[in-house]
């Protein structure tokens, strides 16, 4: 052991020794932000925007690109199925990202997955579903894949220099930097994206009805896209509310939302509802747990049962309904208040030239037509050069079939082999390439019916050749060309609209606002935040209010039934509930926990509380410094019914007290100077502006605040004149009421 121990303590040494030579180890440099932004964060931002999040023009991103066109080198176009993952593992030499994000982007690129208009892969296994959550995919292992036969049209021609090749990350392999797809891919499959500081969400389209309009677009520049793009197809279909304004800005903008609606069946026999088809933007699950969510809450009553029937045949979603439901006001009311009925956010940001643009229909179109022509063009001049490299070989046999018997000469009397080229090129005046080709034409060849072909081939190709550079020369003839292979993408794989189109005025949902029966309650309120209601025979029956353990009940008044509650916290927030919404209690039960009830912030406490029914009256914020804000009642009113606002009052200020009056009255303010002020409301001027800083009312100076406001009634001052004055803000006049200010405080 006693060695080992040496070595040890030598390494200790020389580690002491190498830190001593670390010039500046372990100190804190500073830089300006500014760097650290250039020099850091905006080359991994860019690499996320080019190389990971947004799709070019050919409708791809990087990594969609690198699978297919792995498969496509695998022989996967025409072949059999192959386990997954060995397409995974294949993937990797052009993407090095880890094979879990590899076949994630393969299963979504699937039919099975149903998450594509026009998949490109045919899957055989579970792949799940777009539209659930938790139907998760089988394992690489389990499942096999190929290209579908759309796929055949992304790398057509794509060996004929159509588009460029790069190396791979290893330069090991080259890869293609776009694909030369036949028709706009990047409309017809959905894609969503998230760089940094920018996203994209581009929603399908139907094949038909987008190479139908690129088609017009190209004959005519000026048309009106929505004439003939008539709205999104999504996979999983739905009913689309058409609004022709929304419609047309997203063609013109490439922004803007689109509403879908779930298609569902009515089972008379079984008293149910089936929903077949839901929008793109949520899931089976999404619905299912909104649904039970509202049950529980007894906003929607009209409910026994609802379940996930899906199965091999499809997507359905079950609802039992109670007897004498109306079918077609649960529906509304459903689609109204869960994911039944969704939007899509459209945001068609696309690269283009390495260039991230938000881009409206047209210029999507006109953008991938250029790029098309190009491609065309790009093949036109590959095909060209082969047929002039071929023209080129012929018309140098062509001088050789003219005299065979020379030719047979020259080969015969010439001593070497190398030099029987040499010796063609001066017999005849060809080429060396010329006389390659023909030294190499078997004996066999030598007969009349051979020499009478190629002379054909060389008038055909003479054709060729003009027909080639016609074309090159003519743009009108590219996009003739273009315009015929987008016809026979519609003859080939055109289809039927998933979604249907609905006119979105027709189709508003209007619920009838359910009448909540009125009578008159009694709501108590207590320090520890639990709410009662209690009918007032209940409240003469009931005895004395059962409560915790040093808890006192704060606020207690008579109300309606159907008026709703305002609870302020002492985080600026107001929590909105109805009377009719929480439960009627005895007064032996303790009610109802308000922070649990409504979903309270943690550590989050009530401070007052509001009834009303038609929001009238102002709310009064007294703050410690002598500060009072007035606030409209009506400034907490929501259009969209929502539970709960934020910055309902000042935290500029501690708070004193809050208290609500339905018309301007007195206000009595006590501070711990021993003064008090008795103020009217209506010397204070109301703010919309619920967080307004309020107006100064009684001055205070430094370690004095006001500890206790309350309104004012006859008789509780025995010369209230005395503690009014003219001017704002005032001092207000010392206690003589007999109590010190202590002794006042509640």
């Amino acid at each position: 052991m006693a060695p080992r121990k040496k070595k040890q303590t030598e390494i200790k040494v020389d580690a002491k020794k190498a830190n001593a030579y670390i010039s500046g180890a372990g100190e804190v440099l500073e830089q300006p932000i500014t760097r650290t932004l250039e020099t850091n964060y905006m080359p991994y931002a860019m690499s996320v925007i080019l190389s990971r999040a947004i799709p070019e023009i050919d409708g791809f991103k990087p990594s969609h690109r690198k699978l297919l066109y792995t498969m496509y080198l695998m022989g996967l176009l025409n072949g059999a199925k192959t386990k997954s993952a060995n397409i995974v593992g294949q993937t990797m030499r052009l993407n090095p990202h880890g094979d879990a994000a590899i076949y994630e982007t393969m299963v979504r690129l699937t039919e099975g997955n149903e998450a594509l208009l026009h998949p490109y892969v045919e899957s055989k296994g579970n792949m799940g579903k777009a539209y659930s959550r938790d139907m998760a995919y089988a394992a690489a292992r389990y499942t096999e894949a190929k290209l579908s036969k759309i796929a055949a049209e992304l790398f057509k021609d794509i060996d004929r220099d159509t588009v460029d090749f790069v190396d791979n990350y290893d330069a090991t392999m080259k890869e293609p930097t776009l694909f030369p797809v036949t028709f706009p891919s990047v409309l017809v499959n959905a894609n969503k994206g998230i760089a940094v500081g920018m996203t994209n969400a581009i929603c399908p389209f139907n094949l038909s009805e987008v190479c139908r309009t690129t088609i017009e677009l190209i004959k005519d520049d000026e048309i009106n896209v929505a004439d003939y793009l008539v709205a999104p197809d999504f996979p999983g279909g739905g009913e689309l509310l058409y609004d022709r304004a929304e419609m047309e800005k997203i063609y013109k903008t490439g922004l803007g939302s689109v509403k879908v609606r779930a298609v569902y069946n009515y089972d008379k026999s079984a008293n149910c509802v089936d929903i077949t088809e839901i929008p793109p933007s949520t899931t089976v699950e999404a619905i299912i747990e909104k649904i039970i969510d509202l049950v529980k809450q007894k906003k929607i009553t009209e409910i026994n049962d609802v379940r996930d029937e899906t199965d091999l045949s499809g997507l359905k979603i079950t609802i039992d309904l109670k007897r004498g439901t109306d079918v077609q006001k649960l529906m509304n009311k459903l689609f109204k208040m869960t994911p039944l009925q969704d939007s899509f956010s459209c945001n068609f940001n696309i690269l283009v030239g390495g260039t991230p643009r938000v881009m409206g229909v047209k210029e999507i179109l006109t953008e991938w037509t250029a790029f098309r022509v190009d491609c065309v063009k790009r093949r036109t001049y590959f095909n060209l050069s082969k047929a002039k490299e071929r023209y080129h070989l012929l018309k140098g046999l062509e001088k050789i079939l003219l005299d065979i018997d020379k030719a047979i000469k020259i080969v015969r009397e010439t001593a070497e082999e190398k030099e029987v080229v040499p010796n063609l090129m001066i017999g005849f005046g060809i080429d060396e390439i010329q006389a390659e080709y023909v030294a190499e034409i078997k004996l066999r060849h030598l007969n009349r019916e051979y020499i009478l072909k190629r002379l054909e081939d060389i008038e055909n190709l003479e054709k060729e050749i003009a027909e080639l550079e016609s074309i090159l020369n003519s743009r009108t003839k590219v996009l003739k060309i273009i315009i015929k292979e987008l016809e026979t993408i519609i003859d080939k794989y055109g289809q039927e609209r998933k979604t249907k189109v609905i006119s979105a005025e027709e189709n508003q949902i209007t619920v009838e606002e359910e009448q909540v029966e009125d009578y008159v309650v009694n709501i108590f309120f207590t320090k520890y935040g639990y709410f009662m209601i209690i009918t007032p025979l209940s409240l003469r029956l009931g005895g004395e209010q059962k409560l915790k353990e040093n808890d006192k009940i704060i606020q207690s008044f008579e109300s309606q039934n159907a008026n709703e509650l305002l609870f302020f916290t002492d985080k600026c927030q107001v929590y909105k509930t109805r009377i009719s919404e929480l439960s009627d209690t005895k007064a032996s039960a303790l009610g109802d926990y308000i922070p649990s009830k409504l979903g309270f912030d943690e550590g989050e406490g009530t401070v007052y509380m509001v009834s009303t029914k038609k929001y009238e009256g102002y709310m009064l914020f007294i703050f410690e410094n002598g500060r009072i804000s007035k606030v409209p009642l009506s400034a907490y009113t929501t259009k969209q019914n929502r539970k709960k606002l934020i910055n309902a009052y000042s935290d500029k200020f501690p708070l004193s007290a809050i208290i609500y009056v339905e018309s301007d009255a007195d206000i009595l303010l006590t501070s711990t100077n021993g003064r008090m002020l008795l103020v009217n409301t209506g010397a204070l001027q109301a703010k919309v502006t619920k967080d307004n800083n309020g107006v100064a009312v009684m001055t205070q100076k430094k370690g004095q605040r006001i500890f206790e406001a309350k309104l004012y009634s006859d008789g509780m001052l025995t010369d209230p004149h005395r503690y009014r004055t003219r001017t704002l803000p005032a001092a207000g006049a010392i206690n003589r009421e007999g109590t010190s200010g202590e002794q006042m405080k509640i």
